[in-house]
């Protein structure tokens, strides 16, 4: 037995909004055995516009039932059927939720008409309910009302099950199938094609554009977690309906799978992902010679299209550095900006100043200093390379880190032998870096030391 719904809302999404008029259809696949439909009070103001769309006004829903006395009705109706709708997850969303503040469980299984309609009559032009009416010929009274709607909804659900010669409504129904929880515009084979094997998947929406870039150790798995559940949020809602295909780019371990989905968000800038849009070495060392020719060491935060010689995420860290480098290489503060004005800079603690912010050591020598110091700085920060599985039984993965800087990854043959960065290089692709990639390798490179290749 199908329960045919269709409602009305004061919005796009159940955590925020209410139902303003619903409509049931009790059907057995050959005709209507009952019929419920109401207005609800929403207890909350409908929107201008929604109110032009739908008819449906304040004052028509003053004197209507609120949701909670409805309830045990709508339930008894529910609770035993299979839930039909067109886009059913946006109606089974608002219906589960108020039936649930109301102190009612609904758990059904369910079927969509938009998906069912691209399986079984596929190459229209449009699915939505008004369009895909219009090219079967089935006619619409009370468009943007729930019992019309919902109506018109059980004639083409009576269509689509006189004609799906290839089962489509019963593997919907297969307890093993994951296809009722899929949203709504998204082919159910890309799902079932995904690889389960670690990688970097793309949501894109209608144009092709990526939406939300995601991680997996297991992409088929994972990529399906995001349908599970009927979380009412608006910001869920809008995103399951913005899903009209997805890619992949399988990796050789979950390592690379989280590098590249840094990388990728970066790039992309996708709408629907919040986290690592900003995470990012603020500051950095920088060294450029003055009017006298004297090397400078700064600290400055990070710009666009300049390398910095080190980069640190707090203030703090490249001022401890700065000073652990002025006492080793006897560099004068005051031409490494932590003192100001002019003439002789300010004694320090356990450090000497030979005189050459006020000129008295000539920049040449004093520029010696300023090399060994920087030298000193880049070859303090470790090189190493990781070397771990591979996509393919014939390849092994590779993360190539030189002087504490990230290098990129990429596969090189099973049986290369590894000992410098230069012979892995080839083979490999450049990223730009992060403070999120860094401290993930470092985390990786500290916990797994039989991976590590380390060179000089």
């Amino acid at each position: 037995m199908y329960a045919i719904v269709d409602i009305e809302t004061t919005g796009g999404h159940a955590g925020a909004n209410g139902i303003t008029e619903i409509a049931i259809f009790i059907y057995d696949g050959h005709t209507i055995v009952q019929q419920y439909e109401t207005l609800v009070n929403p207890g909350v103001p409908i929107p201008r516009y929604i109110q032009s769309l739908t008819g449906i006004t304040d004052e028509m829903t003053a004197t209507a039932p609120p949701f909670d006395e409805v309830a045990p009705d709508i339930y008894d109706l529910l609770h035993d059927k299979i839930f039909v709708a067109h886009n059913v997850n946006f109606d089974y969303s608002f219906i589960q939720h108020h039936l649930l503040q109301a102190g009612y469980d609904l758990r059904t299984k369910k079927l969509c008409t938009v998906r069912l309609g691209r399986k079984i009559v596929p190459g229209l032009p449009s699915y939505s309910l008004g369009n895909l009416c219009r090219s079967l010929k089935i006619p619409v009274e009370q468009r943007h009302r729930a019992a019309g709607d919902a109506a018109a909804t059980v004639r083409l659900f009576d269509l689509l099950l006189k004609q799906d010669n290839k089962k489509a409504i019963a593997t919907a129904l297969n307890a093993s199938s994951k296809e009722q929880f899929l949203p709504p515009n998204l082919p159910p084979e890309q799902v079932i094609n995904l690889p389960v094997s670690p990688g970097v998947y793309y949501f894109h929406d209608q144009k092709g554009k990526v939406v939300y870039v995601g991680k997996a150790k297991n992409i088929k798995k994972r990529v399906n977690s995001h349908f599970t559940g009927n979380n009412p949020s608006r910001q869920r809602q809008e995103f399951l309906r913005n899903i009209h295909s997805i890619t992949c780019e399988v990796t050789g371990t979950e390592l690379m799978a989280i590098i590249l989905e840094s990388v990728e968000i970066k790039r992309l800038w996708p709408v629907y992902n919040r986290s690592q849009k900003n995470v990012e070495f603020k500051f950095g060392f920088y060294a450029f010679e003055d009017q006298e020719g004297y090397l400078r060491l700064a600290i400055e935060k990070k710009r666009k299209y300049t390398t910095p010689l080190h980069s640190f995420p707090l203030l703090v860290q490249g001022h401890q550095m700065l000073r652990g480098l002025i006492r080793e290489f006897e560099l004068c503060p005051r031409l490494c900006f932590l003192q100001k004005g002019e003439g002789k800079c300010a004694p320090i603690p356990d450090h000497t100043c030979r005189g050459a912010c006020d000129k008295a050591e000539k920049a040449d020598s004093y520029n010696l200093r300023v090399k060994a110091a920087i030298n000193h700085m880049q070859h303090q920060q470790p090189s190493f390379i990781i070397v771990d599985e591979g996509r393919e039984p014939e390849e092994q993965s590779c993360i190539l880190m030189e002087k504490g800087r990230f290098y990129g990854m990429g596969y090189i043959p099973r049986d290369t032998a590894v000992t410098q960065g230069n012979m892995v290089k080839e083979w490999l692709t450049q990223y730009p870096e992060n403070e999120y990639i860094l401290n993930i390798i470092h985390q990786f490179a500290d916990s797994n030391t039989s991976r590590l290749f380390q060179f000089s």
